[in-house]
């Protein structure tokens, strides 16, 4: 590993590290996202807790978490195999911060981010492939295991060379989703929107 690839997946690791849902939703007046909803510091509670506009921001402040360190370090030259360590690192800032207390999210956009330098075309790919199967089921974490499996076969596609990159990164991604995998096998996991239930009539 040469020096530029170590200092870069370290430079990646502390930029995940600032919680955008946390210092976002202070901002806003909102309440703190590791503490309320599904105590997950991520868009998708963020959302949940009230904050549209909030959480549009902190989908973008997540996913430059992960393009910003990749794309530097593509343009610098490093390898396919260290881009993939170097979003990884990203991923694991956001998933075990270091300057708050190690509670992360799931790393779900910071990992798209990180995908983005690969071309826009992955990226649509991506994010159609989430919102597709968020409008079917309602399940975000199911749409972000369905896009994170697929992700590698639409690399494999367009930039073969980056697919080992990219699967290191969806490992990671399936990984910290193993108990939304287990509440969606029973049954108990919560959706992102909730219907109103009709009021009987008296």
């Amino acid at each position: 590993m040469t020096a530029l690839s170590f200092a870069m997946i370290m430079l990646a690791y502390l930029g995940g590290s600032i919680s955008s849902a946390v210092l976002v939703s202070r901002c806003y007046g909102l309440p703190d996202p590791r503490e309320h909803g599904s105590h997950n510091p991520g868009t998708t509670n963020v959302l949940r807790l009230g904050g549209r506009s909030a959480a549009v921001l902190v989908l973008l402040c997540d996913m430059s978490k992960g393009t910003a360190p990749v794309y530097l370090a593509w343009y610098l030259g490093v390898t396919p195999f260290f881009l993939g360590l170097i979003g990884v690192a990203a991923c694991l800032g956001h998933m075990y911060p270091l300057f708050f207390h190690f509670q992360g999210g799931k790393g779900v956009a910071t990992a798209l981010g990180a995908m983005l330098p690969i071309g826009l075309d992955m990226g649509a790919m991506m994010l159609s492939t989430w919102v597709i199967v968020l409008l079917l089921s309602g399940y975000s974490s199911l749409a972000a295991l369905i896009a994170a499996l697929l992700a590698p076969l639409y690399t494999y596609w367009l930039k073969p060379e980056f697919t080992m990159p990219v699967a290191m990164l969806c490992a990671l991604i399936v990984y910290r989703h193993h108990e939304n995998i287990l509440r969606l096998l029973n049954g108990q996991e919560d959706k992102i929107w909730r219907r109103k239930q009709k009021r009987r009539p008296d």
